[in-house]
């Protein structure tokens, strides 16, 4: 299987990512939601033993992303930073050594409200801090899904997974893009983030993520 699935949403083509983010083709574009960079080293810092390296593996996963697809810009939707804690010396140094790798990409975050615990990003980093919502194409960008009167709402916020039943007892918790008449949900990028179940609403289709593919839950 392909590790995208291309959708037709508000008039215009999406790419779902198997790895937790959207491709705009049109708009060359790459959209993110809830990377929570610094989240396990705010827990470590509360004296929880979590784990080391989830900063590292987000920020792999965004080179491989950017390798892959023809991107001008990066948008985050929002939860950029998790909390104050999260200035942390040694974060905040893997990030701007990858900022320095990717000079030339313009990077928007949407805030969120994480964000707005944690403080913006420092100005080494380059990115334009803005309030939602940003509107690209038919699209209103937000953290928040809040319905938008004459946009479709792209929005992170909620971590949306789904369960998918087997035979017998069987389960299955993936991440997954939540599409509704007028609200599509992006899963959390980051790799610490946990999730929230979603229960299929009417008129509603949940694409789900796993094992390096995106197909529809039917």
């Amino acid at each position: 299987m392909r590790p995208y699935l291309s959708i037709q949403l508000a008039g215009a083509e999406l790419w779902l990512l198997a790895d937790k983010a959207i491709y705009y083709p049109a708009e060359r574009a790459l959209l993110i939601a809830d990377a929570h960079f610094g989240k396990a080293a705010a827990y470590r810092r509360l004296g929880q033993p979590v784990p080391h390296g989830t900063t590292d593996d987000n920020l792999q996963r965004l080179d491989a992303l950017l390798a892959s697809y023809d991107c001008d810009r990066l948008i985050f939707l929002g939860d950029f930073l998790h909390a104050p804690e999260s200035h942390a010396a040694g974060t905040l140094a893997a990030i701007q050594a990858w900022r320095d790798k990717h000079h030339d990409l313009a990077i928007t975050l949407i805030r969120g409200n994480h964000d707005k615990r944690a403080g913006d990003p420092p100005p080494a980093l380059r990115m334009d801090v803005v309030e939602e919502p940003m509107f690209l194409g038919p699209y209103a960008l937000q953290h928040e899904p809040d319905p938008h009167p004459d946009f479709h709402v792209l929005a992170g916020h909620v971590h949306p997974a789904y369960r998918l039943y087997g035979r017998g007892r069987q389960r299955l918790r993936l991440p997954c893009f939540y599409v509704l008449p007028r609200i599509s949900l992006l899963p959390a990028f980051g790799a610490f983030t946990g999730g929230m179940n979603i229960d299929r609403a009417e008129n509603s289709k949940i694409y789900v993520v796993g094992d390096g593919a995106v197909w529809e839950a039917l």
